[in-house]
């Protein structure tokens, strides 16, 4: 059939008449050609579900409509079906509220949409029947519990769960059974696994009548069978037919200093929130409580992180208006993570040095009295700390130390430093050829200096100084000091040892810079 062309303000489509004529499989996606000699690509699920007489509708600039691209199906009505089909990516879904009937639906913003639809509509019952659910070909009344899936119990922790949901993968492995018995189980776990999702699923199971939450905040492909409104900007899903949502693997080192501890489970967000991850105590090798939290900033040990993180978001009120607050949390059922051979140690060692600072707390004030008012050499507060009563291995560069400050710089300065002074909240190392001044604190950067005649007078007019004094050249500070530049930490630490090396003259080797 003929394919017509429509323009307007507002959007511009294709619509062809027709089921295709033929419809050939590419890998996941089918190669549908019209009965006008047209050829468009779409996924293999949306192809099942059209039929000879349908009408689709598309962007004019679209020939590829696989999960993700914007496209509308008028289902023909002598098929029998009386229901279109919708595609559309999602952006924020929002919380669950009452529409005029006293329902409950939660409404799907469509991102970028172009054919007149900005939003779906969707009731709780839909989102119940296609997220929570095992077998999403029964009823509701007839499905089995996610627990039961699991083969857990609501009183188990997430702990239990995840052991629960890593045998359930054996045994249906074992058993040869289906990627359908597979997704379920997986599914099961993800929404169990999640504190928000694990109260609506629990709610539900109490009271048909709860709300409904989009699970993760929505952010992905959805197709769906329904009707357009009246004035066609808003589409009401009676059923989703699927869901994909945005997301990407992703590998990572993540400090432990930077995970919150509860009893149940350990929170991992980057310095920008805008990656979270979840992991229990039966998905590392070692067991934590809350009191972590109280020293977990003299940890050094990173965690290797490994997961499936999908977008999701959230409104938060802010200076009087509502902002849409993005971030990536990782599923559950996808988080890997590996921890150094020797963190056990690191875990003591720093639970340790923690009660020394509290036992030892008067002695520590008077060291840092002293460094307030000169810098002193690591191995004369060493001696210091030994007048004080401080044990020999005690550490004292942890005197200075901040609790968001990455060892990595430490690390890598104290490797090529002759000695160490402590001076304030600063370190300064003495390197070969340079001075490098260090602030143990997230956001600051190294400060270089030319390697001066004497150190000891050098440091007399350190303490003078002030950081942006040195910058500006008041007095002429940074030329008495050998001011070369700085090296701002950023959120890289590989870029800033790239750009450490070279202005230390060192041969950057880009491969060692990758595995340091």
């Amino acid at each position: 059939m003929d394919a017509t062309v429509q323009t307007g303000d507002a959007h511009a489509e294709v619509i062809r008449r027709g089921v295709p004529a033929e419809a050939r499989a590419e890998s996941r996606n089918a190669a549908c050609r019209f009965t006008d000699g047209g050829t468009i690509v779409v996924s293999s699920h949306l192809a099942a579900h059209i039929r000879l007489g349908d009408e689709i509708s598309f962007p004019l600039t679209i020939d590829s409509a696989s999960a993700g691209t914007e496209l509308y199906v008028r289902t023909a009505r002598s098929s029998g079906r009386a229901k279109d089909l919708y595609q559309a990516p999602i952006r924020y879904a929002a919380q669950p509220k009452a529409d005029k009937r006293e329902q409950l639906y939660v409404r799907a913003e469509v991102s970028s949409g172009r054919l007149g639809i900005s939003s779906v509509h969707l009731l709780c019952d839909v989102l119940r029947d296609h997220f929570y659910v095992a077998d999403r070909g029964r009823p509701w009344e007839r499905q089995p519990s996610l627990y039961d899936i699991l083969r857990a119990t609501p009183a188990n922790t997430l702990a239990e769960l995840r052991l629960a949901f890593k045998l359930r993968q054996l045994e249906l492995c074992a058993a040869g059974a289906s990627s359908h018995d597979h997704g379920a189980v997986e599914r099961a776990f993800n929404i169990l696994a999640q504190p928000e999702l694990r109260a609506c699923y629990d709610s539900l199971l109490k009271d048909l009548s709860a709300p409904v939450l989009f699970p993760y905040g929505g952010f992905g492909s959805i197709l769906v069978s329904g009707d357009r409104s009246r004035d066609g900007h808003t589409f009401f899903a009676a059923r989703i037919l699927s869901f994909q949502p945005e997301q990407r693997e992703r590998r990572f080192h993540a400090p432990l200093r930077r995970f919150d501890f509860h009893s149940d489970r350990a929170i991992y967000r980057d310095a920008r929130r805008k990656l979270e991850l979840t992991l229990d105590q039966s998905s590392v090798p070692i067991v934590w409580d809350g009191t972590w939290n109280r020293w977990k900033h003299l940890l050094s040990a990173k965690a290797e992180l490994q997961g499936t993180f999908v977008r999701t978001g959230r409104y938060r009120h802010w200076h009087g208006e509502w902002h849409l607050i993005q971030w990536e949390t990782a599923l559950p059922s996808r988080v890997r993570a590996r921890l150094p051979t020797d963190v056990a140690e690191q875990v003591e060692t720093a639970r340790r040095s923690y009660h020394r600072f509290g036992e030892f707390s008067e002695a520590l004030s008077q060291i840092r009295d002293r460094i307030e008012q000169e810098p002193m050499e690591r191995e004369q507060l060493r001696g210091l700390c030994w007048n004080l009563g401080l044990p020999g291995d005690f550490d004292v560069a942890q005197i200075s130390w901040k609790p968001d400050y990455d060892h990595f710089f430490y690390r890598q300065l104290c490797r090529r430093a002759r000695r160490l002074y402590l001076f304030r909240d600063e370190y300064l190392f003495e390197l070969e050829r340079e001075i490098a001044a260090e602030t143990p604190q997230l956001g600051h950067a190294t400060y270089l200096f030319s390697k001066p005649r004497s150190i000891e007078g050098f440091l007399a007019t350190y303490t003078g100084a002030t950081k942006e004094a040195i910058r500006q050249n008041r007095a002429n500070l940074a030329e008495r000091l050998g001011f070369l530049g700085r090296v701002v930490h950023g959120s890289n630490p590989k870029i800033w040892l790239r750009a450490l090396k070279q202005r230390l003259g060192e041969a950057v080797d880009y491969a060692q810079v990758a595995s340091d």
